[in-house]
């Protein structure tokens, strides 16, 4: 059985694009996230510690390893 030729070039373009979508994606999630993976099954708990690093760092995926927090930071959570 012959194989034909002439399809191998759009089945690799689109392979190609596919590819090249799917890693672009990616790159653009992971630098949303500084460099970690993105978030799935996000719950209450999560929510509110993202909320707490953002007002701790400024980015919902920073961190700090200071255990004092700014003054600011319970003006803001207060009613």
């Amino acid at each position: 059985m012959p194989v034909p030729w002439e399809a191998l070039i759009p089945f690799g373009l689109l392979t190609a694009m596919f590819g090249a979508a799917g890693t672009l994606a990616n790159v653009s999630m992971r630098a949303q996230n500084q460099g970690k993976p993105p978030r799935y099954s996000v719950d209450n708990w999560d929510t509110m510690m993202m909320d707490r690093d953002k007002l701790l760092t400024g980015h919902k995926r920073g961190q700090v390893a200071n255990a004092v927090a700014p003054p600011e930071f319970a003006y803001k959570l207060s009613p």
